[in-house]
């Protein structure tokens, strides 16, 4: 987790130590192109959402409790039945090829060896078929859109399914993509000799307005709750469903028959003004009553964060951008980097609040702020 540095005369002057993931956040921001940056780091509209998804943690404060023996400590957990190493898994995140030249496949790889969970994008840079043939004993999530086309959709779960991805993410929150506001001043466009993988070869060329490496209006605004049932008659597979802000919406997914929730507001890429997802937790926890599971993403930062999501009743958090910055430092190793110092940060955190499991951490851990 070293980069060495040269002045511009080419001596060296020191290493740079990687000690916490805005270290990564600041290498990626300078060695990754202005377009590239700009396109990860986006919010939508004034970016409000996007920044009190980072906030928001800062504003619950942890109750430890002492004197408890953390002399051993586990952060093993299970997700849909089966184990990961500790409960931080990759977020489905479009184009890894633009911050890494191996891109998802690298993301796959890191994910292997540290044993959790990665929810592979529609919009990766590599196809589902390279990421299983490079890390094929990986435990994968598929992350799924419904397009007007819905022959689209169905050969895409039928692809990851035979190739052995273990559910379904349904990301419910694009209907229309967020204004994205830097996207636009900066024409966002995948260079030449990238593509959305998934999809090569089943759009025909055309001088169409592309948004985002696919053209334009391909996904359906019309999507609603019948689509779950209709995804479940094509498919044996769990399904998780992404993007939930709300009780209302999370009763109504337990209704539905589905196996999981991920509390997401898209890192705050699509509706501006939305609450922080870890301000959202409570209450669909609360709601859901353990019927289904529960996971979180946006703004995870540190073990502690991890820690206050667990005890706020989410059974594993997924990060996003900094799994972007690991691959922009060094490619899968990076990405175990950024992996593993969360692993750490979360043991000590919970090593320090007086946990020895992920059994053990629970509400009576948090305490908010007045603030």
């Amino acid at each position: 987790m070293q980069t060495i540095l040269f002045s511009r005369e080419g001596v060296c002057c020191g290493e740079m130590q990687m000690v916490c993931l805005t270290d990564f956040e600041e290498y990626a921001k300078e060695h990754l192109s202005k377009a590239t940056w700009d396109y990860y780091a986006a919010g939508a509209d004034e970016c409000c959402t996007r920044d009190d998804n980072l906030l928001a943690y800062k504003r619950i404060r942890l109750r430890p409790r002492i004197l408890r023996d953390v002399s051993v400590s586990d952060t093993r957990t299970t997700v849909q039945g089966t184990e990961i190493s500790f409960p931080v898994g990759i977020a489905p995140t479009a184009f890894h090829c633009l911050a890494w030249h191996e891109g998802e496949v690298a993301t796959a790889r890191a994910t292997e060896a540290l044993n959790t969970c990665y929810i592979t994008s529609t919009y990766s840079t590599c196809s589902v078929e390279e990421i299983v043939a490079a890390a094929p004993n990986g435990y994968r999530w598929f992350q799924l859109y419904v397009y007007r086309d819905r022959k689209l959709s169905e050969q895409m779960v039928h692809r990851v399914e035979a190739l052995g991805y273990k559910a379904l993410v349904l990301t419910v929150d694009v209907p229309y993509t967020g204004k994205r506001r830097n996207d636009i001043r900066n024409q966002f466009k995948l260079p030449p000799h990238l593509k959305v993988k998934n999809f090569d070869g089943v759009f025909q060329e055309t001088a169409g307005p592309e948004e985002y490496g696919i053209p334009a209006n391909t996904l359906d605004p019309s999507i609603s709750w019948k689509d779950v049932y209709w995804l479940q008659s094509i498919t044996r597979l769990p399904i998780i469903i992404k993007g939930i802000l709300t009780k209302e919406d999370a009763e109504l997914a337990v209704e539905h028959g589905v196996q999981g929730i991920i509390v997401s507001n898209h890192g705050g890429r699509q509706l501006d003004g939305g609450p922080a997802s870890i301000d959202a937790l409570p209450e669909i926890v609360d709601t859901v009553q353990g019927r289904i599971e529960v996971y979180v993403d946006g703004g995870i930062r540190t073990g502690s964060d991890v820690l206050k999501a667990l005890a706020l009743g989410a059974k594993c958090v997924f990060i996003g951008r900094p799994a972007v910055w690991g691959l922009a430092y060094k490619g899968e190793e990076g990405v175990r980097d950024v992996l593993q110092i969360l692993n750490d940060e979360f043991r000590l955190s919970m090593a320090l609040s007086g946990c020895r499991n992920v059994a053990e951490i629970n509400r009576n851990l948090i305490q908010f702020s007045k603030l």
